[in-house]
């Protein structure tokens, strides 16, 4: 299955401007042979605290895009965003995948990022989410969900690919390169990172480094991006996953979450 990680940048909390800039991306990424796309965290909006401004309701506009991107170009396409429930009082950070039936599966961010008090403004999900894709077992996570191994280990077992979408601050972009590696070297899986670019809005503005990666089952590198809009390809296999966990069965030794 052939993925690609777009790395974009994201005009502050104005959802329509960058959708409309997001079209000819997944366009051209369909057009490359993508099966799955996979967008940035907050992908439509930034990762912005204004929650009263950017929230939508379930089914709301920009999932609505998903559905209708995912439908017109026939392929799987995610990306998490600012999505409240009926009754909430806070929203999630929800990461949404749309397939090509207009099928809609949701994941929630377990981890908010307390350190820019994300868990003030949104509610923390509760599970994960493994969907087949193609064949692919594919696990979803988002951000800050990458720095706490155990999540990964849990999954590991039943998972062929990780997705993690992110707005990852430059300033901390080894951390963000070296977990990324680090969950696909001891999972034995593929890893998807996919970051934004650009600097964000708000009272304290951030540079984005972007730093994308397709990364194999080994650790090695099969594409990655600095910090340019572009769009990264790479062919995932879930029998190498199996070849690679057949001929190195490490998991096997360690100690079950």
């Amino acid at each position: 299955m052939k993925v690609a990680a777009i790395q974009h940048d994201i005009v502050w909390e104005d959802r329509d401007t960058t959708l409309a800039h997001l079209d000819p991306l997944v366009a051209a990424a369909a057009v490359g042979g993508a099966r799955l796309v996979v967008l940035a965290e907050m992908f439509a909006v930034g990762f912005s605290m204004s929650t009263s401004l950017i929230a939508e309701p379930v089914d709301g506009p920009t999932t609505r895009w998903l559905v209708d991107t995912a439908t017109a170009h026939g392929l799987w396409i995610c990306g998490s965003l600012p999505e409240l429930a009926p009754g909430a009082s806070r929203p999630t950070n929800q990461l949404v995948l749309a397939g090509p039936d207009g099928c809609v599966q949701r994941y929630a961010k377990i981890h908010p990022f307390s350190y820019s008090g994300e868990e003030k403004h949104y509610a923390a999900g509760a599970s994960p989410l493994t969907v087949s894709i193609e064949g692919v077992r594919t696990s979803l996570s988002i951000c800050y969900d990458l720095r706490f191994a155990d999540g990964y280990w849990a999954q590991a077992a039943s998972t062929d690919l990780f997705v993690v979408v992110a707005n990852w601050p430059a300033s901390r972009r080894h951390h963000w390169r070296s977990l990324l590696v680090a969950r696909a070297i001891e999972n034995q899986a593929y890893v998807v990172g996919v970051n934004r670019v650009g600097v964000s809005g708000g009272p304290a503005p951030l540079d984005y480094g972007g730093d994308s990666s397709i990364i194999d089952p080994l650790g090695e590198v099969l594409a990655s991006a600095a910090s340019i809009e572009t769009v990264l390809t790479a062919e995932v296999d879930a029998a190498v996953v199996a070849g690679v966990r057949s001929e190195f069965p490490f998991m096997a030794d360690r100690v079950r979450p």
